[in-house]
């Protein structure tokens, strides 16, 4: 690329991640309009983007934007590491692949914000848009999408003893994406033949030869630039840094943020948009204060306990038998997603906290392999986990800015555990409970050994130790961050229902930050049809 060749399109699209990716390529469908998309990443060349196993060798590398939080009081001032997507794909070619939509209920109450829109009814046509699975049959999926969704192909013995000891417990096992009644599964995964099926595999690859898509990646966007001469300020494009020279790249009719939960926020308030005192406070000129730009972060924490297990499990992944197996038939430990079980539990504190009668607040996971030192650290032993995962969160967090500098890290500060009544923390310390209930089943026991990997010496403590130490000491994020550029009806929300940023014209947001509530699910599947629906928000737009 050269300093004369020109950036300018029809549409700008910053981010090429979960949403990002299916909204580009969707607008590029239609051949008499021009889609560029601007991802700060690089191409996804390497062998770990698509060899489901490796998703954690990814971690800190090249691939990841590397976030860490501030210190979290609750969790005895740990920071916690948050990997994030940042190449082709975004973090749909970096996470666990596990394809769970999340409960009707969940997106009704989405709708009770930002209106009928964004009902589980009028979403269930894109989700069956989005995914193609294998089987046509299965009622709760489509049989033609992009998006590859899968069944495993070839799960480790140990996620079906943790099925049979959710039976044993008297949970249901149920089939995967009920939009009620769910219960404990087999992990869909969104692969294909065996490998990771991200957004880029998925949107961008089946599009590359279109004329009217580009693609440009190492570019960083600094700041969305707008026409103030107008009453209503009009975004006309982006300043992105290409090769280490800041170039305007120019959008004709619109310019869409897709760029996730943490840089969203932070671009908007680099652009001028947000809370008008901290904008100041860095030497940025308010174009609108926007005081909900950065707030309402939510993710979901997740606290495991890791006992020893016999052989068998994903520790002997790395084995030259098992790349030799990947590599020829697409086949054995490599094309594991780890996560390859999960249910959903109802604790007593959904009472308390008023939760409705037949929702749940906690999901379990099961790892065929010890998940510890937020999968920075090699697998330590053979191993399982079973994790508790805080599905609804009444704990609120921010994102802000660290400096006006765009190459500067937002601060991060989830406010785990916070809420102040601390529904939050007895939530998950039931969830652990439950957790060490399936445990000690007599399915389980037939697979574990009796001692622990994590808390390391956990034979010698109490189910109540366990939990408290799981929590303060171990516990990290399970990658769902929502909620910072929020989608409503009413005038303080960030962007309105049809994603369009208040304040100003031309400019849209498209990814998790808009999600009013993180789901009880995984949050890869929604933000794909948050992108497919912004398409279609664009395209209706351009009609009228």
């Amino acid at each position: 690329m050269t300093e004369r060749d020109p950036l300018t399109a029809d549409y700008i699209v910053v981010g090429a991640g979960s949403a990002g990716a299916a909204l580009a390529a969707r607008l590029s469908e239609d051949p008499t309009v021009s889609v560029l998309l601007l991802e700060a990443g690089g191409p996804d060349n390497a062998l770990e983007l698509h060899v489901p196993a490796a998703f954690s060798k990814l971690f800190r590398g090249a691939y990841d934007w590397n976030y860490d939080t501030v210190p979290q009081p609750k969790l005895e001032g740990r920071t916690v590491f948050w990997p994030r997507g940042k190449t082709l794909g975004g973090s749909s070619s970096l996470n666990a692949m596990m394809w769970i939509r999340g409960f009707a209920a969940d997106y009704d109450g989405w709708a009770e914000t930002a209106g009928p829109r964004w009902s589980w009814d009028a979403l269930v046509p894109y989700f069956r848009r989005v995914e193609r699975t294998e089987d046509p049959a299965d009622p709760t999926q489509g049989a033609d999408g992009p998006q590859a969704v899968e069944h495993q192909r070839d799960p480790r013995p140990h996620t079906k003893a943790f099925l049979d000891a959710a039976r044993e417990a008297g949970h249901p096992v149920t089939a995967p994406n009920l939009p009620s009644g769910q219960g404990f599964s087999q992990t869909m995964v969104s692969q294909h033949r065996g490998a990771r099926a991200s957004t880029a595999d998925a949107y961008l690859r089946p599009a590359k030869g279109r004329k009217n898509l580009r693609v440009v990646t190492g570019a960083l966007v600094r700041r969305v630039t707008f026409d103030e001469a107008v009453e209503t300020p009009r975004a006309t494009g982006v300043y992105v840094e290409i090769d280490g020279v800041t170039r305007h790249a120019l959008a004709r009719r619109e310019v869409i943020l897709a760029g996730g939960a943490v840089n969203t926020p932070q671009l908007l308030m680099l652009s001028g948009i947000g809370p008008a005192e901290h904008l100041v406070s860095h030497g940025i000129t308010v174009l609108v204060d926007a005081p909900e730009v950065g707030e309402n972060l939510q993710d979901h924490l997740v606290a495991g306990l890791a006992p020893e297990a016999r052989g068998g499990t994903l520790y002997g992944a790395e084995k030259v038998g098992q790349l030799a197996k990947y590599l020829t038939a697409r086949r054995g430990m490599l094309t594991s997603n780890v996560a390859e079980g999960y249910g959903f539990v109802r604790t007593a504190v959904a009472e308390r906290a008023g939760m409705a009668a037949d929702l749940p607040d906690i999901e379990i996971i099961f790892a065929a392999a010890p998940y510890v030192g937020e999968g920075l650290v090699p697998l330590p032993a053979e191993g399982i986990t079973v994790g508790a995962i805080l599905l609804q969160p009444r704990s609120r967090g921010t994102i802000r800015l660290a400096s006006a500098d765009p190459e500067a890290h937002a601060v991060i500060d989830p406010g785990y555990l916070s809420d102040p009544d601390g529904i939050d923390e007895a939530t998950l310390l039931a969830g652990l409970a439950a957790c060490e209930r399936l445990i000690d089943t007599d399915a389980l026991r037939t697979v574990t050994t009796g001692g622990w990997v994590q808390p390391e010496g956990g034979e010698r403590m109490t189910p109540t130790e366990r939990a408290e130490m799981s929590l303060r000491r171990y516990s990290h994020t399970l990658y769902h961050p929502v909620g910072t550029a929020r989608m409503g009806e009413d005038p303080a929300s960030v962007v309105d229902p049809e994603l369009r940023v208040r304040g100003v014209s031309g400019l849209r947001v498209a990814d998790a930050s808009v999600m009013p509530t993180v789901i009880r699910g995984h949050t890869n599947a929604p933000a794909i049809v948050i992108g497919e629906v912004a398409a279609d928000l664009v395209r209706a737009a351009a009609k009228a």
